[in-house]
């Protein structure tokens, strides 16, 4: 199987997303959801500031974000306090299972790899993404 790096990426990358999907939605949650609880287990935060975390890991979507950030809100799990989003006791416990369940499914991802070989890989892309990155300016 001679293929090349960016088959490689691609075929993680789609995995890698389904497997988080399948992950979340044991606990009815979807990645941007989880996303935004993780933005708010930081603090309360103003929701423009949440859009800005947001923004590179949802895009420019507007009615995504809105449909996502209700849902969480129809929940129970965001409540507003003084003009910021929060978590509720609800929506911290759910972030709480969620960050287990997404570490149990890390460790079951990276089972038979060591931890240099894990370092190696990130830095090895790391590097790669900042040339072509460099490379297209």
């Amino acid at each position: 199987m001679n293929k090349p790096i960016g088959y490689w990426i691609k075929r993680l990358d789609a995995a890698l997303e389904a497997q988080l999907d399948a992950t979340l939605s044991r606990i009815k949650l979807t990645r941007r959801q989880w996303h935004a609880l993780g933005a708010l287990s930081e603090g309360a935060m103003l929701p423009d500031q949440l859009e800005d975390i947001l923004q590179p890991l949802w895009g420019g979507d507007t009615k995504l974000r809105e449909r996502e950030l209700a849902a969480l809100v129809g929940r129970g799990l965001i409540t507003m306090i003084d003009h910021r989003l929060a978590l509720s006791e609800h929506g911290r416990d759910t972030y709480h299972q969620a960050q287990r369940l997404v570490e149990d499914a890390r460790e079951d991802l990276s089972m038979g790899i060591g931890i240099d070989e894990y370092a190696m890989a990130l830095s090895v892309l790391e590097r790669m993404s900042l040339n072509a990155e460099r490379l297209t300016r």
